[in-house]
């Protein structure tokens, strides 16, 4: 109880519409997913308290995009703030957040919980349904390189979830900040770098050596996407194996020499 009157008070203090609002604070000091100039999309953002964080953090020439079922009431303090009200797993409001955005986004942010009914195991199940949504939208959305936060309740079929996120993603990694209730189940997880190559670590492929780096590595172009392929020239038609897959570039190794 101490800490839910600590954070709740805090915000009372320092002008916030929730105290959720340092649960985000927290988790960006964590992983830095907000920066200045940034276009962030929130998912079920009301009260609010989210919106003014971004916002805060993305400055006067970033924007900022919030979601919810529930009406968002105008942030008069933040111009960069626009709401959208409605369902996030109905694809009209989806489309709706796609057009808002006016393109590629820098962080897909997601705090959205379901009706509370009680029943455990059927709330956490509808927070999983949450959270794929949530995971969707931000596949579409994000830039290379881009950041994604969300909430799940933690149980079954969690660690399949964190598996499918890590694929799209340099790393995951899963945290619950302290401004949480001690009660809570609630967990977040937060995806660094957006990957949008061609390649995953592990894929196995032909390529053609087309150049040279500068630190004397072979390169590779698979769909544009670059590959650096140690102790291989120009001209070299190699089989190798993905090891590390970056934004922009990754690494592999020749295997045709194994």
């Amino acid at each position: 109880m101490a800490r839910k009157d600590h954070y709740y008070n805090k915000a009372k203090q320092e002008g916030y519409r929730s105290r959720a609002a340092y649960k985000l604070k927290q988790l960006d000091e964590l992983e830095n997913v907000l920066s200045r100039g940034d276009t962030v999309v929130d998912l079920g953002a009301a009260p609010g308290g989210w919106l003014e964080v971004a916002a805060e953090a993305v400055g006067p020439d970033g924007q900022v995009i919030g979601v919810d079922l529930q009406r968002i009431k105008d942030i008069e303090d933040h111009d960069t703030i626009e709401t959208i009200r409605g369902d996030m797993t109905e694809e009209r409001t989806r489309d709706r957040v796609i057009d808002a955005a006016g393109g590629e986004v820098d962080a897909v942010l997601s705090d959205m919980a379901p009706n509370m009914s009680g029943e455990y195991s059927l709330d956490q199940a509808r927070s999983l349904h949450l959270a794929r949504q949530a995971f969707e939208t931000a596949l579409e959305l994000l830039d290379t390189d881009g950041d994604f936060v969300v909430k799940i309740f933690e149980g079954p079929d969690v660690d399949e979830f964190r598996a499918d996120v890590e694929e799209e993603f340099q790393y995951v990694r899963a945290t619950s900040p302290k401004a949480s209730r001690d009660e809570s189940s609630e967990l977040y997880f937060i995806g660094k770098g957006r990957l949008t190559a061609s390649v995953r670590p592990g894929d196995e492929l032909e390529v053609e050596i087309t150049d040279v780096g500068n630190e004397g590595d072979g390169i590779a172009s698979v769909d544009g996407y670059r590959l650096f392929v140690p102790a291989t020239e120009a001209g070299d038609v190699v089989t190798v194996r993905v090891e590390d897959v970056k934004p922009n570039f990754g690494f592999a190794q020749r295997i045709d020499r194994d």
